[in-house]
């Protein structure tokens, strides 16, 4: 990635301050939620439907951590 805050190497300073990471996040669980939701939900017993199912929670587990934190940012930006 080539924002400023991604050239740093600890995973925890990044989470927030990564707008491409959030917006192909963003773009993952649109796309893959659907996906999941067409193809497999009426079988989910599938190993298909299990991999695309921890495959989409994984992205939108993690945009949710980057939104937490962005959250806590500009809550700590505001009071300071």
């Amino acid at each position: 990635m080539t924002c400023n805050q991604c050239d740093e190497s600890i995973f925890i300073q990044k989470l927030g301050r990564c707008l491409r990471c959030m917006a192909q996040l963003t773009v993952l669980s649109v796309i893959g939620w659907p996906l999941w939701w067409w193809f497999y939900a009426e079988q989910p017993t599938k190993v298909e439907s299990i991999g695309l199912l921890f495959f989409c929670s994984a992205f939108s587990a993690l945009l949710l951590l980057h939104l937490l934190f962005l959250a806590y940012y500009e809550i700590k930006k505001r009071i300071t």
